[in-house]
């Protein structure tokens, strides 16, 4: 950001129009009688009580052999002067800095932080919420930005996301992590795809495996479907449920998932509107799209029923596999196989069966700590 200089010294106007007088050896009342102004206007101009108007300012340059812009410069770096002190323009300007730093409004609307009542409070507050000991400093966030070209996502509000899983999860007692072992559990955590009602059960699924898991809905302009990375090294899932239907929801955890069974290291920030930029993502889209629909399976389905996929055909392709019919419709949908208006019954919500682990300012689930 470049940086702005400020006069250290401003002269009101005033006293240049006086040192003009002076080396013309003129009085004010010269000065009123070649502008044709009354002298008390003069005077007042002088004493810094009457403002410089445009006006004005032609008839100094005219009197002066001056250009009318210097005194109006004159007049306006002087009132920003009176208005700088009289405002606490460096109360505004470390505001400026915070919101630059966070989404600090958002943020307090959600509760992550709480209303300040003062400047130092409320930088006090941020700073702590993102983990920084002051404004200057940057949040360190290792992380793997997809489609920040594209849809150029405002990213400190994404780190500040990344803040609240962080202070969310920092609570939850989780088993030993051992990664082969969340490989083999993929068929049992699979299977509780075929009921929405069961979805309550991943959560504890997940700690026990030694897996962290919250959901925190997105945050504005940061277009995120979910993240894996690891804190204190246990993986860490966390999703915003931006497309609350069991497709999205069931493609974006096992994505997650795949990152952390496939060892990719770093924090991924996942965007499943943007196409997949690198050999991480393209392996997670791959290991999800595979223990999700059997990839042969899939193959002879669609070559055997395709151009058209009725209702009945998917919900008996889905018994098949074990699954939910929406994830093969999500399937269908997503290689244009199938129209996105078609069939919305199948994309049942997901959020009813998630309350308990869903952040949300209004219940207070979570036990919140970041000090």
């Amino acid at each position: 950001m470049e940086e702005k200089l400020i006069a250290a010294r401003v002269v009101p106007p005033g006293r240049v129009i006086s040192r003009e007088l002076e080396a013309r050896d003129w009085t004010q009342q010269d000065l009123a009688e070649i502008m044709g102004r009354p002298p008390q206007v003069i005077s007042e101009i002088i004493r810094g009580k009457k403002q410089i108007t445009p006006e004005t300012a032609i008839q100094l340059a005219e009197a002066f052999g001056t250009s009318s812009e210097l005194w109006l410069n004159l007049e306006t770096n002087y009132q920003l002067h009176l208005a700088r002190q009289q405002t606490g323009s460096a109360e505004i300007a470390r505001k400026s800095q915070l919101f630059s730093l966070a989404p600090v409004s958002e943020m307090v609307k959600r509760s992550w932080i709480p209303r300040a009542d003062s400047i130092d409070d409320l930088e006090e507050e941020v700073c702590d919420f993102m983990g920084i000991s002051s404004p200057q400093d940057k949040p360190a966030l290792a992380a793997n930005f997809r489609c920040v070209k594209e849809r150029g996502p405002e990213i400190n509000a994404q780190v500040a996301w990344v803040k609240r899983v962080e202070h969310l999860i920092a609570a939850q007692g989780v088993g030993d992590f051992v990664r082969a072992r969340l490989a083999e559990s993929m068929p049992e955590l699979l299977s509780l795809s075929v009921r929405p009602e069961d979805l309550g059960r991943i959560p504890a699924m997940l700690l026990s495996l030694g897996v962290h898991f919250i959901i925190v809905p997105h945050l504005d302009r940061t277009y995120l479907d979910g993240a894996a990375f690891y804190l204190d090294h246990h993986p860490v899932v966390a999703l915003t449920l931006r497309y609350d239907r069991t497709d999205a929801f069931w493609f974006t955890l096992t994505h997650e998932i795949a990152h952390i069974a496939a060892g990719h290291t770093g924090v991924y920030l996942d965007d499943f509107e943007c196409v997949a930029e690198d050999d991480a993502e393209r392996e997670a889209n791959t290991l999800a799209r595979d223990w999700l629909i059997d990839r042969q399976h899939f193959e002879r389905f669609v070559r055997d029923t395709a151009p058209y996929f009725s209702k009945a055909a998917i919900e008996r392709f889905a018994a098949e596999q074990g699954r939910h019919p929406g994830i093969v419709l999500g399937r269908l949908q997503y290689e244009k196989r199938v129209d996105f208006s078609h069939l919305r019954g199948l994309l049942v919500k997901v959020s009813p069966y998630l309350q308990e682990w869903i952040d949300d300012p209004k219940i207070k689930r979570f036990e919140v700590s970041y000090r």
